[in-house]
């Protein structure tokens, strides 16, 4: 199966400059392909890749447009593809500009042959690529696979590059526990619980590094926009924030690589991260902020995709329910009400009195759940609409509650 291997570049200060140009030309051809797909659209027409790339070798011809052929001709037809891609999926007017000081410059060699792996010593690595020549690169670790194709991205001061490889393995047909199976709560005191009460979460940023980061935004906001100090000063700001990323990045690859490694089946609310951080339009908008920062903090769309990826390997299902009441439903015996949640760690069934960690019983009713759950690939057996809220239990007298997942104090 295709997977992905990123390492550090360690550039020669030609090479440096002419991955720059590389990123100037691709933005450059991005904008100019957008800007005509929007014009297209107004009028009624359609732009696709075909016609747009038999216009881009056009006017690599022409006089004042001699600085497209400082970029590899694959590269500008990657960029058409991957835009064609992104305006087919997402809409064309949805897509965004790609802006000088708010895009980091990358770019992708498509074609794996003219390209060259060699191993110096223990610690580092070379890649011939097309127009660069050798570059060196930290190894970290083997590629283990075949090499399909190289992204070239800077990314906080740094130059990087991903393979993109196969290595030569296919998905089990069953788990190793085939009978084990978990739910997962997310939230935002803890980033994940699971149904047999595990809690996992770490901290990704210290305090130190938070009074760091407000007075590098202090001193960004004094200087001149675009200025050498200025430029200086966004990488580090860059830098620290990537530091952070990368910390939650290997949180959530741990945390998924031992769940699915312990269960055939994860189940998990089918939450919209996007339109639960979207911003408070009137009332309380300090309040929403803060929500949505605890929320993108905890990186909850991003252990889903390590969930996924890491399920390639293992066999794991992966299936997700509506998480409509999940947090208010008692486990013991199934009552729904608001009044059941004391605060966000305290959960007192006001009808049986059964008593339990919020998480933790939010874990175990989404676990319930997963009978009437559609899986994450779409092929579950659920009679009724995956929309509809489960029907309670026979005898039980439903509250008026509000339609909230997870309610926060």
């Amino acid at each position: 199966m295709l997977t992905g291997r990123r390492f550090r570049l360690k550039l020669t200060p030609e090479q440096a400059q002419a991955c720059t140009e590389y990123g100037n030309v691709c933005r450059a051809v991005w904008n100019a392909a957008l800007d005509q797909r929007r014009e297209a659209r107004r009028k009624g027409a359609w732009a696709n890749y075909v016609p747009q790339a038999r216009q881009l070798a056009e006017a690599k011809r022409e006089p004042g447009l001699e600085w497209l052929k400082v970029a590899p001709s694959h590269l500008l037809q990657q960029t058409l593809r991957d835009l064609d891609r992104a305006c087919r999926e997402h809409g064309t007017f949805t897509v965004r500009w790609r802006v000088k000081h708010r895009w980091s410059p990358s770019f992708r060699f498509p074609d794996p042959k003219p390209m060259a792996v060699e191993r110096i010593n223990r610690k580092w690595g070379r890649v011939k690529l097309p127009k660069l020549g050798w570059a060196t690169y930290r190894s970290t670790r083997p590629l283990g696979g075949v090499i399909k194709s190289a992204t070239v991205s800077f990314k906080a001061g740094w130059w990087w590059i991903s393979f993109l490889v196969d290595d030569d393995q296919a998905t089990p047909e069953q788990h190793a526990n085939p009978g084990a199976a978990v739910g997962i709560d997310r939230g935002v005191a803890y980033a994940a619980v699971t149904s047999d009460g595990r809690f996992h979460d770490r901290a990704f940023v210290t305090p130190g590094e938070v009074k760091r980061y407000k007075r590098l935004q202090q001193q960004l906001a004094r200087q001149r926009r675009g200025s050498a100090s200025w430029g200086r000063t966004l990488i580090r700001l860059r830098r620290l924030s990537c530091r952070v990323t990368d910390r939650r990045g290997d949180f959530t690859a741990q945390v998924a690589h031992r769940i699915a490694s312990d269960n055939a089946v994860v189940v998990l609310e089918d939450l919209k991260t996007k339109n639960m951080t979207a911003r408070a339009s009137e009332r309380n908008v300090k309040a929403k902020a803060g929500l949505n920062r605890a929320i993108l903090d905890k990186g909850w769309h991003r252990l889903e995709l390590a969930l996924a990826s890491k399920a390639r390997y293992t066999g794991t299902k992966l299936v997700t329910i509506h998480p409509a009441y999940t947090s208010q439903t008692c486990h013991a015996c199934g009552y729904c009400a608001a009044d059941n949640r004391d605060s966000q760690a305290s959960f007192c069934c006001t009808a049986c009195g059964h008593r339990a960690n919020a998480d933790v019983n939010a874990a175990r009713n989404i676990l319930k759940a997963a009978g009437l759950a559609v899986s994450a690939c779409g092929d579950g057996n659920m009679s009724q609409s995956v929309k509809q809220e489960p029907a309670h239990p026979r005898g039980l007298v439903r509250q008026p509650v509000s339609p909230v997942g997870i309610p926060r104090p």
